[in-house]
Parts: C-alpha cells; structure tokens; sequence
C-alpha cells in the first residue's frame, strides 16, 4: 500500500502531490468582494507552491470564490473567459503549479452553473465541470450537463472532479472511475451536520472503485454559515492516508500514487469492485454475467425513474429554502 510521503515531503518517482487549502469560508455580496477574493485565492497559490516545493496540484473548496449565501446576482457571476478565471490561470503560470478552482458560471438560459477548473501549470483548462447534482433544496444551481469529464494530470495520473453533494451518489465516482480517473477529486462546502457522511463517502468512493480520492470543504465562519475544512485523503483500499483540522486557510498535503492504483486495478481478485460490477460470477459462467439486472438504471434510461414512494415525498422544490418554484422543465 501507499503512504502520504510524509505529506508529499518525500516524493517518488511516479508520486503526484496534491494540496487541499481548507480556505476561509468568505462572505461575497458585491463585484468588489469577488475581485478581493479572486486576489484571496491568489496569494494562496503562492502560499501553496511555498508551502512544498514538490507540490504539484493545489485544489480550492468549492465556493471558494463566492461564499455560501447562495447569492445569484450577475454582477457577482464569472464566465470562463472572465477576470477571476484570467487570474487563476495567470497564478498557475507563475507559481509553476497545477490548480482546481470553484466558480458559479453565468448561465444566460437559466440558473447559474457550479462549476469547477483544472488549470495546467501553462495556464491552460484542462478539466471543466458542472455540478451534475446541486444540494437541494438549499442550493439554486443549473443542473450540470457536461457528464464527467476526466483529464490527464500531473505525472499522467488520471483525474477527475465531483463537488459536494456529487459524493453522496456513489454512481458519481464510479462514473469517474468507469472513464478511467485514478484520483477523485472532491471539492466542497459543506457544514459541520454532514461531517460523518463526508468521512465515510469520501473512503467509499475510494474503496468501491479502486481509486485514491482528495476532498476537501471550505473552513471557518462568514458570520452566519459555519464550514467544517476537514480535507482528506483516502487510499484505494478505503483507509485514510491525511486528515485535515478545522484550522482555515490550513493547506494539508500528500502524495498520491496513480501507479498503485493501476496496479490494483489490474491485479485485484477479491474486492476488484469496479470490474467485478460489470462481470457477475465469472467463476461459474465465462466472462461473467454482463446483463443489466438494476431496474432504477433501465428505468432511469427510460427516463420512468420513479420510486415507490415518490409521490409521498414532500420536499421537491426549493420554495422550503427561499427559492420559487421552478416553471422550466429541464433539456439537458
């Protein structure tokens, strides 16, 4: 099994350092606020490439930029091409460091997207997401609709992105690593109530699919929420490699060893999970069983997803946390 490398201090030839920033829960109301948070973000780029020169991907929480008061002014919105992403990609050239950054995008066909970066060390994007599941009903977020995509990174370790409540889903890392991502990344806000289910979808993710995940929650107050930090590392087999406090703006490192995933994956018999899904008892028959015997995912095909007490369930708009109910019917 791996081991962090002491935090990434001691780095192998086929190891990739990543630094989850526990940041400062911000509170951001106004296009000043966001312009002082962009250059927030900034200098803890810097903070990071100092804090371990061997460091080679530096991820920011979710809401990083924009704070939890669920805020959809335009004014406060970005747009991939925008100032906030310019500067997050410029802090990526100049610090030599790979970056994952959050940003509510502008949506000029409805709701703002929650979306997430990954930005090469030459300042390209390498990785674009939206959030395919936004928390509801506290959250107003477009659902995504860019699927899950996957990127070669660092050292060509495969990554991806999930945010958030995407964790809870375990068809989300599976999907990821059903697209080849040897490390999940898991970018968050979340608040101190959801602390256990963190904990245990962030080792379940990592175990069912034989990956390594890295998630991390924004810290600290703003004045009315409370964020939790809480970064952490899990290795393929489920355990926890580092664990971050509750201490803001603290950056928690480790090396995370893609190699070793591969390896599992490839020479796995008891508990190889994610290709066992798909090759029921190859022990009795050839191949294995490759049929679909879920009925909620031919269903969901069908686009008939429905459970059996659905039409009991009684929250399923945002009007409980402030938001009207929608009108639209989702396109995709």
């Amino acid at each position: 099994m791996s081991s962090s490398g002491l935090g990434g201090l001691n780095k192998s030839p086929q190891g990739m350092v990543i630094g989850l920033v526990q940041l400062q829960n911000p509170d951001v109301a106004t296009p000043a606020d966001l312009a002082a948070q962009t250059r927030r973000i900034v200098e803890m780029v810097g903070k990071a490439r100092r804090n371990n020169p061997a460091m080679d991907l530096v991820v920011f929480p979710e809401y990083a930029l924009h704070g939890l008061s669920m805020r959809i002014d335009d004014d406060i919105m970005c747009d991939l091409d925008g100032p906030e992403v310019r500067a997050f990609e410029d802090a990526c050239i100049e610090h030599r460091i790979w970056g994952c950054f959050s940003i509510m995008e502008r949506n000029r066909g409805g709701n703002p997207y929650n979306s997430g970066i990954v930005i090469d060390e030459q300042g390209e994007i390498k990785l674009y997401y939206r959030k395919l599941h936004p928390w509801v009903p506290v959250e107003p977020w477009e659902p995504g609709n860019v699927g899950v995509p996957v990127c070669i990174g660092p050292n060509g370790a495969k990554l991806s992105l999930i945010i958030c409540h995407d964790g809870m889903f375990p068809e989300m890392a599976r999907e990821a690593a059903y697209k080849g991502a040897e490390i999940i990344l898991r970018t968050a806000g979340y608040t101190a109530p959801i602390r256990h289910a963190w904990r245990i979808t962030n080792q379940s993710n990592a175990f069912q699919n034989l990956a390594q995940t890295a998630s991390v929650c924004l810290c600290g107050t703003d004045g009315s929420f409370d964020s939790m930090g809480e970064g952490m590392f899990c290795d393929f087999d489920g355990t926890i490699m580092v664990e971050g406090s509750h201490r803001p703006d603290e950056i928690i490192t480790c090396e995370m060893r893609p190699d070793l995933v591969r390896e599992a994956r490839v020479h796995w018999g008891v508990e190889n999970n994610i290709y066992q899904f798909g090759h029921r008892g190859y022990v009795a028959v050839k191949g294995g069983a490759r049929d679909c015997p879920y009925t909620f995912m031919q269903d969901m095909v069908r686009g008939e997803y429905h459970l059996p007490w659905e039409d009991e369930v009684k929250i399923t708009d945002g009007q409980s946390c402030g938001f009207p109910a929608p009108a639209r019917h989702y396109k995709g």
